[in-house]
């Protein structure tokens, strides 16, 4: 009897009520679960092991076979209500940027392909543009302005497609007191006012120009439409036109049987010259279509490539098309916009020069801009031939190149090689009142704006700057001791300005490449409008960019060219508030960093991007990385110029001071 009692105790604890009801609810669940869940939704467990798709094992029925094609746009997912959400105008959001336009046929490595056919734009790409029309601009700006409109520029007329300012200017040259010389190739840039206020339209037919590295071999017709260099020069392998593309052999008046083989046979002749070893950075003077340069990349060796705009007023815009290194310049009464000591070797076959004429001034620029102990190589007729009047020639450049302390290091059929000193030893040993004399000491040879010709010869610098620098590609990250003279106010060594420069462009190259995809942006041609210590370039090559870079050094800033040449970059200087000597539509991708904040205390704004417009191809790119307060007027400028654009927040974040406005330019047509 107590032990009965003690049961029915133990039943009322409140433990074993709860485990009882516990146990009762489990079972009546797992009853209503067996027995009336067939009118509902299992859950559904694929197989790995089937190999037919639209069958899949169903747990606990894991032996069972099931087709879920009828039921699966039953489990569709239904989309969430949208709720609009008010972001504060303070509130500044990175937005992923789309995709860029891509030109061609990407690999699964993110490289552009070259075994396709390209053809026109895609239709939404064109634009039919309607002049001095408003457009909406800003889009509440970096300081949370308002929305504004602005007027459309217009469209040139089509008789300035191919219009370079500073070369076209009909007026300027005609008033010119002389052209004897060759000043009416030289620079002649619009009065203030008379500038380009239009968009240059492009040729009817344009065409995405063909990608690197098949644009060395072919350009389409309809992108320079101009046969006369193919009718010219036919039967020498220059150029010559087949259907609807130009073709280029890659021959030369003085090297008929291709560049190959003149490049072959350079090396023979001198073996020190060392392409891609020693010598990086070469100047090709008449460069024809630039054949020469265009196979000297494949020998890790960067050519600028120059040529007037003469009877032969295309040459550079081919050589542009193709995707080679290049601008409009020529040997005429002013210094060349390159500095001192620029280039390992410089190159003239079949120039046209007359380097001997008014005491040599025009071989003492060569000498100024070739690096001590570099090469000056020339191929023409009075090298190999003897004719009297040749042979005159001849004597006469054996002659002026003994006065000017040059070494014939080698002539061999019709190339004659020969090498500047390292240093000014052997000028200062010479007789007395020999000519030409040494530049007074106070010439600077890097001052190259709008400089004219000396019959002197620049002097070396005493500490042997300028020469013997690392070899390629070790000089590219090197520190070269031109970088001391540099005039520069900082309270930090130079050396550690030029690292923390190549760094911060390192890190910046490479956070672009993974969030703006520049790996599927054609990037050929590019220009860099304010180089600094040439960084950008830097970076591009450190991320194996197909692409070479053209460093402009502003006029407004430090002198910084030197530094860019002597890492085996190119550069130029250029003050851009005057046109740049280029064609239209030759550059890929413009990019300026800190440009317009200094700029605008110069000039109007809208007068470089106009030029920026006149350079870029349509599907080109600009990537502009400047103050707050020059976004809202720039971004304006990019929509009247029927530019696509974004404002965009940097690394730092959105309270920084500094913007990055990322354009694209789409085709324009009237």
């Amino acid at each position: 009897m107590k032990s009965l009692n003690a049961t029915a105790d133990l039943l009322k604890t409140p433990l074993v009520i709860k485990i009882s009801a516990f146990t009762f609810i489990a079972f009546a669940f797992f009853y209503l679960g067996k027995h009336w869940s067939d009118g509902y939704q299992q859950l559904i467990f694929f197989s790995t092991t089937r190999q037919t798709p639209s069958f899949v094992s169903l747990s606990p029925n894991h032996n069972k076979q099931f087709n879920i094609t009828a039921i699966i746009a039953q489990n569709d997912t239904v989309a969430a209500p949208v709720k609009n959400l008010t972001i504060p105008s303070s509130a500044a959001l990175t937005v992923p940027p789309p995709l860029p336009r891509v030109f061609g046929v990407i690999d699964e490595n993110g490289a552009m392909r070259d075994d396709f056919e390209i053809g026109a734009f895609d239709p939404e790409f064109v634009e039919n543009w309607v002049n001095g029309s408003e457009v909406e601009s800003g889009n509440g700006g970096s300081q949370g302005s308002p929305r504004f409109t602005v007027k459309r520029y217009g469209l040139c007329p089509t008789t300035k497609k191919e219009y370079i300012p500073c070369m076209d200017n009909v007026e300027a040259i005609k008033k010119l007191k002389s052209t004897e010389k060759g000043e009416r190739f030289e620079r002649h840039c619009p009065k203030e006012g008379k500038g380009l206020n239009c968009l240059v339209p492009p040729p009817k037919g344009y065409r995405p120009p063909i990608p690197w590295p098949r644009s060395r071999d072919e350009v389409w017709y309809t992108n320079v439409p101009h046969t006369r260099l193919a009718e010219d020069k036919g039967g020498q392998n220059w150029i010559y036109r087949e259907k609807d593309k130009f073709k280029f052999p890659g021959g030369g008046t003085q090297f008929i049987h291709g560049a190959n083989e003149y490049l072959d046979h350079i090396s023979k002749m001198l073996p020190d010259i060392a392409f891609g070893h020693h010598t990086r950075v070469v100047l090709d003077v008449g460069c024809g279509v630039a054949s020469f340069g265009a196979y000297l990349l494949s020998r890790n060796v960067i050519t600028m490539s120059i040529a007037p705009k003469d009877v032969h007023e295309n040459q550079i815009q081919f050589a542009l098309e193709r995707g080679v290194p290049a601008m409009v310049s020529a040997f005429a009464t002013h210094r060349l916009l390159y500095p001192s000591q620029a280039f390992d070797l410089i190159h003239c076959s079949r120039c046209r020069i007359n380097w001997t004429r008014d005491d040599g001034i025009l071989l003492l620029e060569v000498n100024r801009m070739l690096r001590a102990g570099g090469y000056f190589a020339w191929a023409a007729q009075p090298v190999y031939k003897h004719e009297e009047v040749l042979e005159e020639q001849w004597e006469e450049m054996l002659n002026l190149t003994h006065r000017l302390c040059w070494e014939l290091v080698k002539k061999e059929g019709y190339v004659a090689i020969w090498q500047k000193p390292y240093n000014n030893s052997c000028y200062l040993s010479r007789e007395v009142g020999t000519t030409p004399p040494l530049c007074d000491p106070d010439d600077d040879p890097d001052n190259v704006w709008y400089a004219e010709l000396k019959t002197c010869i620049s002097r070396l610098p005493e500490n042997g700057e300028g020469a013997k620098l690392k070899t390629w590609p070790a000089r590219l990250q090197a520190p070269p001791n031109r970088l001391q003279s540099v005039k520069i106010d900082f309270y930090i060594s130079r050396n550690e300005l030029f690292n923390a420069e190549s760094k911060y462009w390192s890190e910046i190259i490479a956070s672009y490449v993974r969030a703006f995809r520049w790996k599927k942006m054609r990037m050929r041609n590019v220009m860099d409008m304010r180089a600094g210590f040439g960084g950008f370039a830097a970076a591009l090559i450190e991320q194996n960019f197909d692409s070479w870079v053209l460093n402009v050094v502003p006029v407004s800033g430090p002198n910084t060219l030197p530094v860019i040449y002597d890492r085996g970059l190119l550069g130029v200087m250029h003050d851009w508030c005057e046109p740049f000597d280029t064609y239209p539509r030759t550059y890929d991708f413009l990019h300026a960093a800190g440009l317009f904040s200094v700029e605008r205390k110069r000039c109007n704004m809208s007068t470089i991007m106009l030029e920026m417009d006149r350079m870029l191809r349509p599907g080109g790119h600009v990537y502009i990385r400047d103050t707050l307060d020059v976004m809202d007027e720039l971004q304006a400028i990019a929509q009247a110029m029927g530019w696509h654009s974004s404002l965009r927040d940097t690394s730092e974040g959105p309270h920084a001071s500094y913007r990055i406005l990322t354009c694209e330019k789409h085709l324009l047509r009237a």
